[in-house]
């Protein structure tokens, strides 16, 4: 079973392990512990029984506007990482609607950005199909390869009235809660793992 939390700094030499594993955009350790000590609760992993992190999503808030103040918050997914042997197992879903909780209920978040290269097919369907994205525009050469990469939002949606938003985060509150308890007799479990069909954004 994994189970998904939200990261803590002894997390970060694992979390940089698993970045270098998989994605050739790779990061300092400083730049880790930057995210954490910044947005603390944008930061979730997933760990095995063994306590071996297999996955993790980095975000962070996009800096302010000094000529608009009155400028919506807008959050951005710096990194998303799953290693190979635990990919197709919904981990990426659950890191990402993990992160999507917090950047609305603790941030309030106008949406959330992120890059893909144009390549990365299962990552595109993970954020276009399951997570709700939409590509906003190609950045020509973005990558330090020279591939393209695909500029992704998503907009969030807020309730009307204060009764509204006090329901809508006490049901996201469950579902995150229920997420990050699922036990592995759960019908819907695979090998202990909820199978959704996704990819993480991983460049591969």
């Amino acid at each position: 079973m994994v189970n998904i939390r939200m990261a803590t700094v002894a997390d970060m030499m694992q979390m940089q392990h698993c970045n270098l594993r998989n994605l050739p955009e790779n990061y300092t350790f400083k730049y880790y512990l930057y995210h954490a000590l910044s947005w603390p609760q944008l930061l979730f992993v997933a760990e095995d029984d063994n306590g071996k992190i297999v996955g993790y999503v980095m975000a962070k808030l996009e800096d302010e506007d000094e000529g608009n103040k009155n400028k919506p918050v807008e959050a951005h997914i710096t990194s998303l990482s799953v290693l190979r042997t635990h990919r197709k197992l919904g981990i990426a879903t659950k890191l990402m609607r993990a992160a999507h909780h917090q950047m609305k209920s603790v941030y309030r978040c106008f949406a959330c950005s992120l890059r893909v290269r144009v390549t990365n097919r299962a990552a595109i369907t993970l954020y276009n199909d399951v997570l709700g994205y939409t590509t906003r525009f190609t950045e020509k050469g973005y990558y330090a390869d020279g591939e393209d990469a695909l500029d992704m939002q998503l907009k969030f949606t807020y309730p009307q009235t204060a009764s509204e938003l006090e329901l809508q985060n006490s049901e996201m509150d469950k579902k995150l809660d229920a997420m990050l308890t699922q036990e592995s007799t759960q019908s819907s479990h695979k090998d202990g793992f909820v199978n959704f069909a996704e990819e993480n954004q991983a460049a591969q």
